[in-house]
């Protein structure tokens, strides 16, 4: 018992000098050559949720500075293609003006004269240039006259017995058809052989 004691306070001594006597020699080597979490430049648990946190909250506020740059730019967008669909029409109205400009002293001529041919060629004149004008647009009458009937740009309003030559041709136009560039912004309604 009384060795117990005396190597209990032996241990004791030794601890409060700093030399563990418990441990083996190997243990004690590979303790002081084993760097702790932080002299290996590891992060603790606590620094790699803060690191994380930071980084959540600077991926929260560039993704809501890119929502709010998206709709800035949705807004725009929208703004300029309105100004843009008003300023195109108030361009092809300008350039009408001067047509309804022509018909004033027509129909003025038209009261006071007695002179029909002059009126006649008043509103030629005044018909070339609007299809002037509408060539300028780049809107372009459908050819019926003699054609074969085409679904794209015709609108069959009847059929008519024709003969054997005629048979799925443009016989009369009743209504010239119109497109804009390729497209067809009016069919031209038309009488069909069979």
């Amino acid at each position: 018992m009384k060795k117990e004691k005396d190597i209990q306070q032996e241990l004791e001594e030794k601890k409060a000098e700093g030399v563990n006597q418990e441990t083996p020699e190997t243990d004690q080597t590979t303790e002081q050559t084993e760097p702790t979490a932080d002299e290996a430049g590891e992060e603790s648990p606590e620094a790699k949720i803060e690191a994380l946190e930071a980084r959540i909250a600077e991926l929260e506020d560039k993704n809501l500075r890119m929502m709010a740059e998206f709709d800035n730019y949705r807004r725009r967008t929208n703004k300029e293609k309105l100004d843009l669909i008003e300023t195109a029409g108030e361009r092809i109205f300008k350039e009408m003006l001067p047509l309804i400009d022509d018909f004033e002293p027509a129909t003025a001529a038209m009261d006071q004269t007695k002179d029909i041919d002059a009126v006649r060629e008043g509103v030629k004149l005044i018909q070339q240039k609007f299809i002037s004008f509408l060539d300028k647009q780049d809107v372009h009458a459908i050819e019926t006259e003699g054609a074969d009937f085409n679904t794209d740009e015709h609108e069959a309003i009847t059929t008519f017995a024709a003969g054997e030559d005629k048979k799925g041709k443009v016989i009369d136009c009743t209504q010239r058809g119109y497109k804009l560039g390729d497209k067809v912004i009016r069919f031209a309604k038309v009488v069909v052989g069979e």
